[in-house]
């Protein structure tokens, strides 16, 4: 069982930066990939970013990459999104998500935190 909480969300203007983090509790955070992926009104959730256990992989939505960052520190049972050059449309609720498995598809998450808003005013 793995619990995660994000934080780090707010509000910001167009070009600003935020960094997400996503603390998980128990041993086995370094045994999943970390995912984060966001949801805006009306949409659904949608992939931003993969990092494989050992941090050495990641993959990135088109429309984030570039501008995002996803990383981790085992020792700290954490994972982060550094986001930069945020526009309006980044406008979301951002979730991170473990993962045993390699995708982009969140029916293939196993454990999810509760989400941070991110909003981003032009």
């Amino acid at each position: 069982q793995v619990v995660l909480v994000e934080s780090g969300g707010g509000l910001v203007q167009a070009g600003g930066s935020l960094r997400l983090s996503c603390a998980a509790s128990g041993r086995t955070f370094s045994r999943y990939n970390m995912g984060w992926f966001r949801q805006a009104p009306g949409k659904e959730r949608e992939f931003v970013a993969l990092l494989s256990l050992t941090g050495r992989t990641s993959d990135y939505a088109d429309s984030v990459k570039g501008r995002c960052t996803i990383s981790r520190d085992n020792a700290k049972n954490t994972a982060y999104l550094q986001m930069n050059s945020l526009k309006p449309e980044d406008t979301a609720v951002y979730y991170c998500a473990a993962t045993s498995r390699w995708s982009r598809t969140r029916t293939q998450y196993d454990y999810w935190g509760q989400g941070t808003q991110v909003t981003v005013s032009s």
